[in-house]
């Protein structure tokens, strides 16, 4: 009796000491609460942290840079600055992941010095950069010059990051046969060290990180000859292979691939809905500035837009689930105020005396030579993406195309009609203040000629009138699906109604010449066109994606079509007519108006010229004017629909009637 009497109270001292011991428990948990621990419920849990400093699109701008921002002239960017902020990151977190997403090269005058000194690779390794992958641009040099530039990197000796890229289809490549340059890009990336992807231990975080090549880079990078499987299916197996093998905790892309605003089209949102196990995607290529992250279920999309005039930093924590949840996303103005790290300054200002000496030379110019004063406040190169109008700023770059060429003397006794720049080739503007060589060359930067010099030349085509007026349309009516076509023109000047049917939007298109005479443009008159090599290998691209609808066929003179771009090149003197060194030309050219040696920017491009007019009217009479041929397609193929499914509905009502009668 007195034994279970003595049970029953060591049972109610247990029952009375447990709540106890609990309640001790979770206090002293809740006392020990650190940054980075979460509390669910009444459980504790200490999750793994993150930290990630990530940018794209750098485009060989490792030095600051004058530009235009918010219409004023600022000083931005540069990898001096930008080790500063790595740096005071790493003091805070050693462990602090920095990643790259593609077209680090292509953009100033470093890229000139791409194939010999990799000076971008380089500089991305010194600076701590772990891993970056290839975008579009870095095949601007062509197969050699890629594979040159990796080589050059490798023999350096330098500190370099790795580079990932996961959906290049060697795998078809290698059955249908690689030709000479494949093989030479393959040995290349072999030599590098190029992988799907990397494992990255930081701190007791094991992050995988793979990369991957979008469908809209391979469109931009006609000079690629590689194959490219679908990146999403790509993604899902090397996902699926980093799952099985490699217990990372954290997955990350690094993809130049790039968002948009239409959600069906925007790759890097598509990839991140079919592959849900990435955990965080860098999104290159579309240049796209993101404030706050793209979230996709339990993926984050971050972008911090070009040229690194602002990187981004985000701190991923882990959830009890084993994902990882945004505790911090922020974006960080790369500005002169930053004071910049003085090797990496000092390295960068070796880089330009060797494009002094080895490039600029070539041409008579150095770097910081000065061209013109300018006082007028220019439109930057997005605002020629996103807003479809006339711009000061691709009025004063076909205005140099156009004058140059007419008084270059090139053998075509033939004037130019027409001078086209797109905007996809225009990667920045001018500041107010002194514009120097290397403004003008940051301005018109990209690619390489056929001379294996960089930068593109200028080609001179002939088109017809109705070629001309179907360039004007695919302005009007597509450009907003591709941005990059959207087209600034001296010479030929026309108006659009952006609500019209779609090839049917232009409603006045006609001729300018130098005195502003206008003359009606003739559909089977040939007329001289100016436009750079890159815009002439592109024109293909219109027959072939609107599958032969829309045909723009390049020109001789003499009306023979031409079947090799390259033959439609302009030589002075025997040498390419780079577009770059036209528009240095031009700018040289401006009248000294206060005799101190140097021009000025003429005060007219502070108004815009009319060349395109966006027509606001309304009314049902606006719509229905002026159909053309398309229009009458679109109409018929519309009114065939409907008529089909009227014939369709009438089957199926016919049917139902019949079934009704049968059964009374």
């Amino acid at each position: 009796m007195k034994t279970h009497r003595k049970r029953i109270q060591k049972t109610l001292i247990l029952f009375a000491l447990v709540p106890m011991l609990v309640l001790t428990v979770l206090l002293s948990s809740a006392m020990q609460v650190q940054a980075g621990d979460t509390i669910y419920g009444e459980l504790y849990f200490e999750g793994k942290e993150v930290d990630i400093i990530f940018f794209h699109d750098v485009h060989s701008h490792i030095d600051s840079f004058p530009t235009v921002q918010d219409g004023k002239s600022v000083i931005s960017g540069g990898f001096a600055g930008i080790k500063t902020i790595i740096d005071d990151a790493r003091k805070d977190n050693p462990d602090t992941l920095v990643l790259d997403a593609g077209d680090f090269s292509m953009g100033t005058l470093i890229q000139t010095i791409y194939r010999e000194e990799a000076a971008e690779l380089r500089s991305l390794g010194a600076i701590g950069c772990d891993v970056s992958t290839l975008g579009n641009h870095e095949f601007d040099f062509r197969s050699e010059g890629l594979a040159a530039a990796l080589g050059a990197a490798k023999a350096s000796g330098d500190p370099l990051p790795s580079l990932v890229l996961c959906n290049i289809d060697w795998e078809t490549m290698e059955a249908e046969g690689l030709t000479e340059e494949q093989k030479l890009l393959k040995e290349a990336f072999d030599a590098y060290g190029i992988q799907d992807y990397t494992i990255l231990t930081r701190g007791d975080v094991r992050i995988a990180v793979f990369g991957v090549f979008g469908k809209d880079s391979l469109a931009c990078a006609p000079t690629c000859v590689l194959k490219f499987r679908d990146a999403a299916e790509a993604a899902a197996d090397t996902v699926a292979r980093i799952k099985m093998h490699e217990k990372a905790d954290m997955i990350v892309c690094v993809s130049h691939s790039g968002t948009g605003p239409d959600a069906e089209k925007s790759e890097d949102e598509l990839l991140a809905q079919k592959v849900p196990e990435i955990d965080f995607i860098v999104s290159g290529h579309s240049h796209t500035t993101l404030n706050e992250p793209i979230v996709c279920g339990n993926t984050y999309i971050g972008s911090c837009g070009e040229y690194a005039r602002s990187i981004g930093k985000v701190s991923l924590r882990q959830t009890p689930q084993g994902r990882w949840e945004m505790a911090h996303y922020e974006l960080v103005p790369v500005t002169e105020n930053i004071p910049g790290d003085p090797e990496i300054q000092a390295m960068t200002d070796a880089y330009f005396e060797i494009v002094d000496a080895s490039y600029l030379s070539q041409f008579g110019y150095t770097r910081k030579q000065v061209l013109a004063h300018n006082d007028v406040v220019f439109s930057t190169s997005p605002d020629l993406y996103n807003m479809h109008t006339d711009h000061n700023l691709g009025n004063l770059l076909s205005d140099a195309f156009y004058t140059v060429v007419n008084n270059s003397g090139t053998g075509d006794t033939h004037p130019v009609d027409v001078a086209v720049v797109p905007a996809g080739c225009v990667r920045d503007t001018f500041a107010v203040g002194d514009i120097t060589v290397e403004d003008v060359f940051n301005a018109y930067s990209t690619g390489i000629g056929p001379d294996g010099i960089p930068t593109y030349p200028l080609i001179s085509i002939y088109l017809t009138g109705a070629e001309l007026r179907l360039c004007a349309e695919i302005d009007a009516s597509i450009s907003d699906l591709m941005v990059g076509a959207r087209l600034y023109m001296r010479g030929m000047n026309f108006s659009y109604h952006p609500n019209r049917m779609i090839l049917n939007k232009v409603n006045d298109c006609y001729l300018e010449a130098a005195d502003g005479t206008r003359t009606e443009l003739e559909d089977k008159t040939l007329y001289r066109v100016v436009c750079d090599l890159y815009s002439g290998q592109m024109l293909g691209n219109v027959t072939d994606l609107s599958y032969g609808l829309l045909k723009i066929q390049p020109k001789f003179a003499d009306g023979t079509l031409i079947t090799d771009i390259e033959d439609a090149i302009i030589y002075v003197d025997g040498k390419e007519l780079k577009a770059w060194t036209t528009i240095a030309s031009y700018m040289g050219s401006f009248e000294d108006t206060d005799n101190d040696g140097i021009g000025e920017v003429p005060a007219s491009y502070s108004e815009l010229h009319g060349r395109k007019v966006v027509d606001d009217r309304t009314g049902i009479g606006v719509y229905l004017e002026s159909p053309n041929k398309f229009s009458i397609i679109i109409f018929c193929v519309l009114l065939t629909i409907v008529i089909l499914i009227g014939l369709v509905i009438r089957f199926i009502l016919r049917r139902i009637t019949r079934k009704r009668r049968q059964k009374q």
